[in-house]
C-alpha cells in the first residue's frame, strides 16, 4: 500500500518535525493536537505548524511543503485520520494516554492504515498489550530524532505480532521518501542511539566533574579530538536544554536494569537542579553551562555556580588526535588524557557490552552514532582505530571486565575490507556490510582504496572509472593544497580518459568556505602577490572543472558556503542533499568572493532575468553584498543558485550512488559556453554606490559595508566604463582579484577576519 496521505498526533517539537519531514517528500500530512479555549481552537497544532514553517529555522524545505501541512484538534478533525495511510502519534510520553488514544484510532482509521509511536522509552509490547490483533500487526515505532529535518538517523522498531510486511513497507518509506537511514532496532530500552548517545554523554559529565575539569576543558576533549562534535558534552547538554537532556537521562535510570552501568552515570550532577530551578536551561533560555554577557562568552564554575570568562583550551595531544586519531589523547599522559581515557573507554565497553542484546552486529551501533549523534565514527569503528588488542590488554592491565563480544575480536578487527566493499569481521567469520538497493556511502568504499592524489586538505581517488575529491581539512576549509588536488584530478580524467569528477564528501558539511587563515597569513605578510597567485589558481581551477570535456558533479551536503559554494557553482551539474545549505557570505568578513563568485552570479541572474543587465546586475548585487543564503535546494534554485539540469535528493546515503550514475550518463550536464556581457557600466554603478550610502546614512548599514558593497557594485557593472562595453569572464575574475586584494589591504576587512579567527566574533565596523 503506497502512502499517500498521513497524519501526526502531537504537535510539540517532534510532532511537528516529522509533520514538516512528511510534507518535504511531497505528501499531504494532518498535524492535529488538543483543542484550544478561545478563538483559535487549533492553536497548538498551529503553533507546532508555525514553529516548522519559521524561515529563521526552518524544517520545511519550502514555503510550498509548509502547505502541505494541515492543522486541526482531536475532538473536531478525528474523524479525518480515516483518510490517512500511517497515522504516527507523538504525544506525551505516558503509556495511559498512548492507549487511550490507539482505542480511539482503531474505531476510525481504514483497516490497512499504518500506526507508529514516537516513543523512545515505553516498550512496544506495552503500548499494545491491549490491542486487537489486526492493530498490533500493524503497528511500529518509528523513533525520529531532532531537529527531524537535519538528523539522518530513525529507529524502526517492530513488535512480536508486527507483519514483516508493514515493516518493509515503512522502511521503504522512511528510507527513500522521508531520506532517512533507517535503524532496526530491538525493543529494548533506550533502543541504540539514546542508550549509548546518553551513556556517554552522562559519563563524560560526571567524570569531568569528579576530576576537577571546567566544560570548557571536558569539551575541549571530549569533543573534535574524539571525532564528536565540537559542543563536546556541556555544550551538547546546552544545545538539547539541561532540563530536557536531565529528563532524557531520568527516564533511562527507570526502565534500564539495576545492573546496567547508565545508572553509574545517570542521575543529575549537584549543581543542575539549581540550575534548573533558575531558569538556567540552556540556549533556549539564553543561559546554561555557556552563557554570552556583554559580549562575552562566559562558562560556569562547576563548584561555585558562578559565570566566569571562558579561557581558550589549547593542548596538544588532543589537537594531535583531531588531525590523526584518538589514539594520541588516549595515551598523553596529563588529567587530559586521563579523562579521555576514563570516558571512552567506557563508552567502548559499554557499547560492546550491548550485543547481542541490542543487536546482532556493530554496524547498528555504528550508523544509530553516526547519524544520531553526529559522531564521525562508531565506537566499534573506534575500537579498531585504537587496537582491539591495545582496548583488551590496557582494560585487563586495570584489572576490568572485557564484554565477551569485545574479547572474541582479539587478534583482528570488527570491520575490515575486500576488494568490492567494506566487509564486517566478528566471531571469526565475516559478513557483507548491506545498504538497501540504491544506497551507497563514499566511506564504505573509501576503506577499499588508495588515493591518487592526496596533501593535508584533500584527497583524489578512483572509484569505477571515475574520479572524486574529497575535502577533509578542518571544517573543510578551502585553501591552495584543496585546490592543486582538484586541479590534479581534473587533469587525472583527461590523462586517464576517465567518465568524469565527483566533488564530494561524506562529512557533516562540504566545506565552510576558503581558509581565511591562508588569506591572513598573506596580508599579515603583505603578499599581495602571493594573495593574488592563491586567487587566480583557484578562479583557473574552477573554469577548468566548467570547461571540461567530460561530466563533473558536485555533490555536496550540509553547508556549501563562501569558497565551497564557488567549486560548487562551477560543476557541470550539482545533485546535493536536500538540507544542503548554500550562499556566498564573504560580505561578513569584508570580503568578495573571489574564486569566480560574483561572474557566476551574475551569469546566473542574467540567465534568470531574460538577459536584462540591469536587472541581473541588481539582483546579484543585493544577493553578495547582503551574503544571502539558501537553506534549501529548492530557495537555491529561485535565488539562482541552482539551474534547472540541477537536482536534490532526500537520503544523503543515496546522493553518491546518484551522482555515480549520473556521471555515467552523462545527459543532464550543461556546459559554460559563455558569451561576452555587456556591461551595465557607470550609470547603474552610481545608483548602487549612491544606495550603499544612503543605507549607512540610515544606519541600516556600517560604513564598511559601504566600502564593500562598492567593490561588488564595480565588478557587477564594469564601474566606471560605458554601458554596453563588452566584459569576458576573465576580465570578470580579473576585476574579482582586484577588489579582493583591495578589501583584503583595508584595516576593516582585517579586524573582522581577525575577530572572528581569534575570537568566534562578526565585527561590525
Amino acid at each position: 500500500m503506497a502512502i499517500k496521505k498521513a497524519a501526526v498526533i502531537g504537535a510539540g517539537t517532534m510532532g511537528a518535525g516529522i509533520a514538516g519531514q512528511i510534507a518535504n517528500a511531497g505528501i499531504e500530512v494532518l498535524l492535529l493536537d488538543l483543542p484550544s479555549d478561545g478563538d483559535d481552537v487549533n492553536a497548538l497544532a498551529q503553533r507546532g505548524k508555525d514553529r516548522v514553517t519559521n524561515p529563521s529555522n526552518p524544517g520545511v524545505l519550502s514555503p510550498a511543503a509548509g502547505e502541505l501541512i494541515t492543522v486541526g484538534n482531536i475532538r473536531d478533525d478525528f474523524a479525518k485520520l480515516a483518510e490517512c495511510d500511517w497515522i504516527a502519534e507523538a504525544i506525551l510520553e505516558r503509556l495511559d494516554l498512548k492507549k487511550d488514544l490507539y482505542k480511539k484510532l482503531d474505531d476510525v482509521c481504514h483497516d490497512k492504515a499504518i500506526i507508529s509511536s514516537n516513543t523512545s522509552t515505553i516498550p512496544i509490547r506495552l503500548l499494545v498489550e491491549d490491542m486487537p490483533l489486526d492493530f498490533r500487526k500493524r503497528f511500529a515505532i518509528t523513533h525520529f530524532f531532532n531537529p527531524v529535518r537535519m538528523m539522518p538517523l530513525l529507529e524502526l522498531v517492530s513488535g512480536e505480532d508486527t507483519d514483516p510486511a508493514i515493516m518493509e513497507e515503512l522502511h521503504a518509506f522512511c528510507d527513500e521518501q522521508l531520506g532517512k537511514g533507517v535503524v532496526p532496532c530491538k525493543d529494548t530500552p533506550g533502543f541504540l542511539g539514546n542508550r549509548v548517545g546518553c551513556y556517554a554523554i552522562q559519563t563524560a559529565l560526571h567524570i569531568a566533574n569528579d576530576m576537577g575539569l571546567s566544560p570548557t576543558e571536558a569539551d575541549g576533549i571530549f569533543g573534535r579530538p574524539m571525532g564528536i562534535p565540537k559542543t563536546g558534552v556541556f555544550g551538547l547538554y546546552d544545545l538539547i536544554g539541561i532540563d530536557l537532556m536531565s529528563d532524557v537521562a531520568a527516564s533511562l535510570v527507570s526502565i534500564l536494569p539495576e545492573e546496567d552501568d547508565f545508572h553509574t552515570f545517570g542521575t543529575k550532577l549537584p549543581l543542575m537542579a539549581d540550575m534548573i530551578a533558575n531558569g538556567q536551561k540552556g540556549r533556549k533560555s539564553g543561559q546554561g553551562f555557556y552563557r554570552t554577557q556583554d559580549g562575552e562568552k562566559q562558562v560556569i564554575n562547576l563548584k561555585t555556580g558562578d559565570y566566569e570568562p571562558v579561557a581558550g583550551f589549547v593542548h596538544g595531544p588532543a589537537a594531535k588526535a583531531e588531525k590523526e586519531g584518538i589514539i594520541h589523547i588516549l595515551e598523553d599522559d596529563s588529567r587530559y588524557g586521563d579523562y579521555a581515557w576514563q570516558v571512552m573507554s567506557r563508552v567502548l565497553v559499554y557499547s560492546a557490552g550491548l550485543i547481542p542484546e541490542v543487536g546482532e552486529t556493530p554496524v547498528a551501533v555504528d550508523d544509530a552514532m553516526k547519524m544520531g549523534y553526529n559522531w564521525i565514527k562508531g565506537p566499534f569503528e573506534l575500537m579498531d582505530d585504537i587496537g582491539v588488542d591495545y582496548l583488551i590488554e590496557r582494560l585487563e592491565k586495570e584489572q576490568r571486565d572485557v564484554p565477551q563480544f569485545l574479547r572474541q575480536a582479539a587478534g583482528t578487527t570488527f570491520y575490515k575490507t575486500d576488494s568490492e566493499l567494506g566487509s564486517l569481521k566478528y566471531g571469526g567469520g565475516s559478513l557483507p556490510i548491506t545498504r538497501p538497493e540504491g544506497a551507497m556511502r563514499f566511506n564504505d568504499r573509501k576503506k577499499t582504496l588508495s588515493p591518487i592524489f592526496e596533501n593535508d586538505a584533500a584527497s583524489a581517488y578512483e572509484i569505477d572509472g571515475v574520479a572524486l575529491v574529497e575535502f577533509h581539512s578542518k571544517a573543510n576549509a578551502l585553501g591552495s593544497q584543496s585546490m592543486q588536488i582538484l586541479d590534479k584530478a581534473i587533469d587525472h580524467v583527461s590523462d586517464k580518459g576517465l567518465d568524469g569528477l565527483i566533488v564530494h564528501n561524506d562529512a557533516q558539511h562540504f566545506s565552510c568556505g576558503a581558509d581565511l587563515r591562508e588569506v591572513r597569513s598573506y596580508f599579515e605578510a603583505e603578499d599581495w602577490a602571493g594573495m593574488d597567485k592563491f586567487l587566480d589558481h583557484f578562479q583557473q581551477t574552477g573554469l577548468k572543472m566548467a570547461n571540461a570535456p567530460f561530466p563533473v558533479i558536485a555533490a555536496p551536503v550540509g553547508l556549501s558556503l563562501g569558497g565551497g559554494f564557488e567549486v560548487v557553482l562551477h560543476a557541470k551539474q550539482v545533485i546535493c542533499h536536500a538540507n544542503s545549505n548554500m550562499g556566498l557570505v564573504e560580505s561578513g568578513v569584508g570580503l568578495i568572493p573571489g574564486g569566480g563568485g560574483c561572474k557566476e552570479t551574475l551569469y546566473r541572474w542574467l540567465a534568470a532575468k531574460e538577459c536584462d543587465m540591469e536587472a541581473a546586475a541588481w539582483e546579484a548585487y543585493m544577493a553578495l553584498g547582503y551574503g544571502k543564503t539558501a537553506s534549501s535546494p529548492v530557495l537555491a534554485r529561485d535565488m539562482a543558485m541552482l539551474r534547472p539540469n540541477d537536482r536534490y535528493v532526500n537520503n544523503r546515503d543515496r546522493l553518491f550512488s546518484e551522482a555515480m550514475a549520473a556521471i555515467k550518463d552523462g545527459s543532464e550536464q550543461v556546459g559554460f559556453d559563455r558569451p561576452k556581457l555587456k556591461m551595465a557600466g557607470k550609470p547603474m554603478f552610481d545608483i548602487m554606490v549612491n544606495w550603499a550610502n544612503d543605507m549607512v546614512a540610515k544606519k541600516k548599514l556600517f560604513p564598511h559595508d559601504a566600502v564593500v558593497s562598492t567593490e561588488f557594485a564595480r565588478i557587477l557593472t564594469g564601474g566606471d566604463v560605458e554601458p554596453g562595453t563588452e566584459w569576458s569572464e576573465q576580465d570578470l575574475l580579473d576585476a574579482e582579484r582586484r577588489a579582493f586584494l583591495i578589501l583584503a589591504k583595508t584595516p576593516a576587512t582585517q579586524e573582522r577576519i581577525i575577530g572572528l579567527l581569534d575570537h568566534g566574533k562578526s565585527i561590525r565596523n
